[in-house]
């Protein structure tokens, strides 16, 4: 009679594990790789090469290349306009198209920078407990979002 309780609670504890570990290792890989950037070591980075360090050194997401956003632009300190309604997360049911691209500027010195990224991967129980009640996309597919914030080291003879 408890059976079915018990299968749904070890059912939902792995996919929270799951989730989680996915979760934490997006965060840990975009500090590395934001740490770049703000030292000022990596000049005119592109999305596709920041996408790519953040996938390996994230390790444990699936098909990160192709289910990964990042957005890196600068805001401003003088309007502190808001950031868009939401992450730019990709579309798996429609390719990408150039102009549906996040912004991706890496800013110049002692400018104020945010960069969010967002993955979307599949739940592990997507029928049972904890990946039934998650919030999904057209493709069953659910939402990881990470975002830092960080200064520009200033521009180097000034």
């Amino acid at each position: 009679m408890f059976l079915p309780f018990f299968m749904m609670l070890i059912m939902s504890s792995l996919e929270i594990g799951v989730l989680m570990m996915r979760h934490v290792m997006l965060e840990r890989a975009l500090d590395l790789s934001v740490r770049d950037l703000r030292l000022g070591n990596w000049k005119n980075p592109t999305h596709d090469t920041f996408k790519k360090l953040v996938c390996n050194r994230a390790g444990v997401i699936p098909d990160c290349m192709n289910t990964m956003l990042v957005e890196l632009r600068p805001v401003s300190t003088v309007t502190w306009q808001p950031l868009s309604s939401g992450p730019a997360c990709v579309d798996r049911a429609a390719p990408m198209l150039p102009e549906d691209m996040p912004e991706f500027d890496a800013g110049e010195g002692d400018e104020m920078m945010l960069v969010r990224a967002c993955i979307k991967v599949d739940p592990v129980f997507p029928t049972t407990g904890l990946g039934m009640h998650l919030p999904k996309d057209n493709t069953g597919a659910y939402a990881l979002v990470s975002a830092s914030a960080f200064v520009n080291e200033p521009d180097r003879g000034i």
